[in-house]
Order: C-alpha cells, then sequence, then structure tokens
C-alpha cells in the first residue's frame, strides 16, 4: 500500500462503508414506502430492531443454520411490515379522492400514527425483553478477523456487503421486470391514475411494505450479529440516518437515497480522524441542514416538490 495512505484511514474508511451500507437497506424502505404513499414511516427503525430479536430469538430457541436466521429475520420482518401497513397506514387510506391523497392534514396524521406505533412497539419490546443488552451466541458473531495485507477486514463487513448488494440488485429486478415492481412504480407515479386503470392498490402497498421491512430486518440481525448485541433502542440512530439519507437523496429516489446513506456512513467514520466519536455523529445532521439550504429537492429529486 503507497505510503501516502494512512493504514487507519483506509480501515475507518471500511468500516464507515459497512455502517452505509446498513443505513441503506433501512433507507431503500425508507424511500419505497415514501415513493408510495408519500408519507414518511417513522416506525421503520422498530422494523429493524425486531428483525435482529427474532433472529436472536431463532438461535436461542432453535440454533438453526446462518442462511435460515437470516431467513427467519426477513420473514419476521415482512410479516410485521404487514402488520405495520394494516394498524398504522390503512385507516387514513379511506378516501382515496385527488384532495385527500394531496392533503397535509392526513399526510400529518399518518406520520404521527406511525411514529406513536414506533415508540409503543419499543416500549413493549423493552418490558418483553429488558432494557439490557442481549447478548448474541459466540457460535454466529460476525466477527472473525480476516488479514488482507496491512488491512483487517471482519467478514461480518463482507456479509453486510454482500446482503446489500444482493438486495439492492432483488430489488430493482423486482421494480423493473415484474408485474408486482410495475404496479409500486404506477401508485408512485399516479396513485388515481393506477386505481383507475384497474391496479389494486392495497395489494400493492402491503407488498411495498413487506419488501421495505424485509430489508430492513435483515439490515438488523446483520448489524446485531455483527456487533454481538441486541437492544430495543438500536434501531433509533439508523432509522434517523436512513430518513437523513433519504431526504438527502431527494424522497423518492432509491439510488440517491443509497448513494447519501453510504456517503454519510463513509463521512462519519472519516470525522472520527478530527473529532471525537460524539462530534462525528452531528456529521449527518450538518449534511442534512446543507442538503435543506442549497438543495431544497434533494442531491437526487429534480422534479419534486420541496423537501
Amino acid at each position: 500500500m503507497p505510503d501516502f495512505l494512512d493504514i487507519f484511514f483506509v480501515q475507518q474508511l471500511l468500516n464507515g462503508l459497512s455502517v452505509g451500507l446498513v443505513y441503506a437497506l433501512v433507507a431503500i424502505g425508507f424511500t419505497l414506502i415514501f415513493g408510495v404513499l408519500n408519507v414518511v414511516n417513522f416506525a421503520h427503525g422498530e422494523i429493524y430492531m425486531l428483525g435482529a430479536y427474532a433472529g436472536l430469538v431463532a438461535i436461542v430457541t432453535l440454533a438453526p443454520p446462518f442462511f435460515v436466521v437470516l431467513l427467519l429475520a426477513a420473514a419476521a420482518g415482512a410479516l410485521l411490515g404487514c402488520g405495520l401497513e394494516r394498524l398504522a397506514f390503512k385507516p387514513f387510506r379511506r378516501f382515496r379522492d385527488e384532495a385527500s391523497l394531496k392533503s397535509k392534514a392526513v399526510r400529518e396524521a399518518t406520520l404521527m400514527s406511525s411514529l406513536a406505533v414506533s415508540i409503543v412497539v419499543r416500549e413493549i419490546t423493552e418490558r418483553i425483553f429488558g432494557g439490557d443488552m442481549q447478548i448474541v451466541p459466540s457460535a454466529f458473531r460476525l466477527q472473525d478477523p480476516i488479514e488482507v495485507g496491512p488491512l483487517i477486514v471482519i467478514n461480518g463487513q463482507l456479509w453486510i456487503l454482500g446482503a446489500a448488494v444482493l438486495m439492492y440488485a432483488a430489488l430493482q429486478f423486482i421494480l423493473f421486470r415484474t408485474n408486482a415492481g410495475l404496479s409500486i412504480r404506477a401508485i408512485a407515479s399516479n396513485p388515481l391514475g393506477a386505481q383507475m386503470v384497474g391496479i389494486n392498490v392495497d395489494r400493492t402497498v402491503l407488498a411495498t411494505f413487506a419488501i421495505g421491512s424485509l430489508m430492513g430486518a435483515i439490515a438488523g440481525i446483520l448489524i446485531g450479529l455483527y456487533l454481538a448485541d441486541i437492544t430495543p433502542l438500536m434501531g433509533f440512530t439508523p432509522g434517523v440516518k436512513a430518513f437523513v439519507a433519504m431526504v438527502m437523496g431527494g424522497l423518492s429516489s432509491i439510488p440517491g437515497a443509497v448513494v447519501c446513506a453510504i456517503f454519510l456512513g463513509v463521512m462519519e467514520a472519516v470525522a472520527t480522524e478530527f473529532f471525537s466519536q460524539g462530534w462525528s455523529e452531528l456529521v449527518a445532521y450538518f449534511f442534512l441542514v446543507v442538503t435543506l439550504v442549497f438543495f431544497p429537492t434533494g442531491l437526487f429529486g429534480a422534479g419534486r416538490e420541496r423537501v
């Protein structure tokens, strides 16, 4: 490796990339749901957290192979996402006229509904599992070091990278090569028009929540196994950072959200070279303010309303 590259700095870049990919998986769920319903799902961070707990329960009770843990977490995420949609979002979709679809009051009510569900779910989880960290059994931890020259890569970082690439590719295939994806894009573009041509709006919205929540749950269990501990509050920070990435990306641009999420993760890691860990947490909010001031439609949101 060239002398001008500091090993610690490159190591931080790798760590930041891993964190950014986790933010990206959560941000995709935010962006999918916003694109279809034009509302923010503030309970998405709790889906991330519950996916981690679902995987942990499977590990403790069944001790299945690693891929089965991922599949069970994904299935739990999809089911929880469907339940969330029925509980917090469907009641506000009773009126499908143009005025209701564009109503700020309906959007704000839906936002508050998801926020309320988020708080309730977090409190219930804390009552059931306790507020202390739940330690992942050593056999399932993704913390094995792999030496690549002078660098050390953790196998959990490779799992996160592989899962992020695979799920993003699968999402692109679904959106652009399947009828379900065509329905999702049609509703995101024109909800009334999609309804008039016979698209089942309820089924499509449910599928959107299932897909986005599945990805969030997988991100949750992967980061839980990577850090080796799971807590009821673990979904808060990734949820906030993913929301910031979605806003920076332009609200409805999935590639924009992914790029901005990775950028935030890397910038947070780089900031630790110059500031303490506490100050580096402010990096995301700094870039959010810059985006809102200088790019009010987001970096990839040309043609949309102002964020």
